[in-house]
């Protein structure tokens, strides 16, 4: 019971005394999408926020608190219903399909349950979803554990809790339990059997005897799914021995089909089905269609491995491999059409349990639809040219995307990202740049920890056209940082027309707030010409734009050559810019309202010399606006005056509206 009843001040919100009869409201990130409109993804379905339908349940949130349900729900806000009640949605165009994101308790030892979720559609053609925890709910610090029961994994880690070191602390402190739950969230799809029309109602209801104490909904997606993809001139894993009902392992067909592809010059085709695949399916030189993300299902269970793999692996599932790198890595790989479910319920980083790996040369994977893998797509490099495109990556155990040491050359663009539990997308230079990539028009939403966005050194990489909402703790909605072994930044970078909201997150080691946009000197200073340009910053928990170094490093490192131009913040809880590093950064055209504090919180590096802050800010024009304070930029500001208040009051920023 401890996990029920510790989540019960999470649930608090205010009670909808009866059911409201509203129309649809199609939103983005819980936007108007006017408000984003050409940034993110361009995707084939319809957002609805729960708390925008009509229900009798009780609407949670809005709160940014980390470990609550309304603060990793989009927007801040879900409903929670009990059995009997229920949550009504009007489709705003012709569905044939709907995605529900939601959460139901863990159960009181942990390892999930599974409860009933009934859909009617204009009060008839009832159908059944059976949700479930099983993928969610991890407790404890990294790398987490799924018991709720469980002691600090590190009693020797400094904690905010009690501002101690635990075990070196008398009389030890009390430590609740479940300590620190996290990653409520999973999300189903279910395909309704017949097109519904525009205005037509889903229902979503709690049966009377449901299992789940309660039901959270956060939002539905409804989409029209066409009819599945067919081609016939190919080698078909069915011919093979593949078993489309998933009864038994289908590895070895897709193997031999593969193989036979490659010697006749086909593409292999998977035809609809869910078919049972529960170890690495090693790709190079081959075309993998299948009928449609909708339609065509890999589903792997998590396989332990005795003894471990040489890379330290501990488990094995469902994905598609190139070749390591050190093997010169795959080539001309195609990958379209198809989900990959997997079987992660645990982090381990060691573990490659993710649905793309390896490394993929000349290579493309589009239209698919990835789900509770450790990672969705971990390239361990060098390679160069991949095409990451179209893509639907959801309930990661961490990233959604990483590419790691040395790729080149790749594209990533018009993906949708939900719900990961560490950077949604990633760059990683460790050991070997990556240089020439573009992360371009994604949306990335609710990552529960980490970074929207992150680029962890690199060369001349552009982050472009993007639409980050809702990170929930210690991370923002894009972080440039030289840390985790990352080779330096050089040449340039590019930051433009990205669009973060409900970005800038509270920092719980540090115990302050971060920025939207987070610039992180931990183990190199950074000093490559880095454009932040048309970017909007829409509001923000804390800061908009942070530039901060660590204080054992402070006076090592600075930031420097970072130029911001063209770009709207819209709301803050506190400052426009935070400065807590030495360094220097240019502004132009940089418009702000509703600021909640001094425009500029300038610490430098903590050393208050009597010259000014050892961080310098340059007025290049056309900075207006601002908040509580005056001007956002005002000239006693300029060019370092100490302005340092470490943890300023936050003034929660109203909603954003057209500029």
């Amino acid at each position: 019971m401890a996990v029920v009843l510790g989540l019960g001040a999470v649930l608090s919100g205010a009670a909808v005394a009866e059911a409201r009869v509203v129309g649809p409201v199609v939103t983005r990130a819980a936007l108007d999408p006017a408000l984003v409109a050409g940034r993110g993804a361009s995707v084939a379905f319809a957002e609805q926020e729960a708390e925008n339908a009509t229900t009798n349940g009780t609407v949670i949130g809005p709160d940014r608190s980390a470990y609550t349900l309304p603060a990793e729900a989009s927007g801040r806000k879900a409903v929670r219903l009990t059995p009997g009640q229920h949550v009504e949605f009007v489709l705003p165009s012709a569905a044939n399909a709907i995605n529900v994101r939601y959460s139901i308790p863990d159960a009181p030892n942990g390892g999930g349950i599974t409860a009933p979720l009934q859909v009617t559609v204009n009060g008839k053609d009832r159908k059944a979803m059976t949700l479930t925890s099983q993928y969610a709910w991890l407790y404890n610090q990294y790398p987490f554990s799924n018991d709720p029961n469980a002691d600090l994994l590190h009693p020797d880690w400094w904690i905010t809790e009690c501002a101690c070191v635990p075990n070196a602390t008398n009389p030890a402190p009390v430590i609740s339990k479940p300590f620190r739950p996290s990653h409520f969230y999973d999300e189903q799809r279910l395909l309704l059997g017949k097109k519904y029309k525009a205005g037509d109602k889903v229902r979503l209801t709690v049966p009377a005897g449901s299992n789940a104490a309660w039901t959270v909904i956060d939002l539905l997606d409804s989409e029209l799914v066409g009819a599945p993809h067919v081609r016939v001139l190919a080698a078909n894993v069915l011919l093979f021995g593949a078993d489309p009902l998933g009864r038994r392992d289908s590895a070895d067909a897709f193997d031999k089909a593969i193989a036979f592809a490659k010697r006749s010059h086909l593409k292999v085709y998977v035809p609809p089905g869910v078919y049972q695949v529960n170890r690495h399916i090693i790709v190079d030189n081959v075309t993998i269609e299948g009928a449609g993300n909708w339609y065509t299902i890999i589903k792997g269970k998590e396989v332990a491995l005795n003894p471990p793999a040489p890379d330290g692996s501990v488990h094995t599932g469902v994905g598609f491999y190139g070749k390591d790198a050190a093997d010169g890595g795959s080539s001309n790989v195609h990958l379209s059409g198809f989900t990959i479910e997997g079987d992660v319920r645990e982090r381990i980083d060691t573990d490659q349990v993710n649905g793309i790996g390896g490394a993929m040369s000349d290579s493309t994977i589009d239209g698919l639809y990835i789900r509770h893998t450790k990672v969705g797509l971990w390239f361990d490099g060098p390679m160069s040219n991949v095409k990451v495109t179209n893509n639907i990556i959801v309930d990661q155990i961490a990233d959604a995307l990483n590419f790691h040491i040395g790729v080149t050359n790749s594209r990533v663009s018009n993906n949708f990202v939900r719900n990961t539990g560490d950077d949604g997308l990633a760059m990683w230079s460790e050991k070997t740049v990556n240089a020439n990539n573009t992360f371009d028009r994604n949306t990335v939403q609710t990552p529960v920890l980490a970074n929207g966005i992150a680029i962890y050194g690199g060369k001349d990489n552009t982050i472009s056209g993007n639409l980050v909402a809702d990170p929930i703790r210690e991370g923002s909605g894009i972080q440039v940082g030289s840390r985790f072994g990352a080779e330096a930044f050089t040449g340039n970078m590019w930051i433009t027309d990205n669009t973060t909201v409900r970005a800038g997150t509270y920092e719980l080691n540090w115990n302050i707030g971060l920025g939207a946009i987070w610039f992180y000197a931990l183990e190199k200073s950074i000093d490559a010409n880095i454009q932040v340009v048309g970017n909007h910053f829409l509001d923000n928990g804390y800061n908009a734009i942070m530039l901060v170094s660590e204080w054992g490093v402070k006076d090592l490192y600075s930031i420097t050559n970072v130029h911001f131009k063209d770009i709207r913040v819209d709301g803050t809880g506190t400052s426009v810019v935070s400065a807590r590093v030495k360094g220097s950064a240019t502004f132009e055209n940089v418009d702000a309202r509703n600021v909640g504090a001094v425009g500029i919180n300038n610490c430098g590096s903590f050393n208050f010399p009597p010259t000014g802050s050892e961080f310098s800010i340059t007025d290049l024009g056309g900075n207006d606006g601002g908040g509580t304070t005056g001007p956002w930029m005002a000239p006693w500001e300029l060019p370092n005056t100490i302005t340092c208040d470490d943890r300023p009051p936050v003034v929660t920023p109203p909603a954003p509206s057209p500029w």
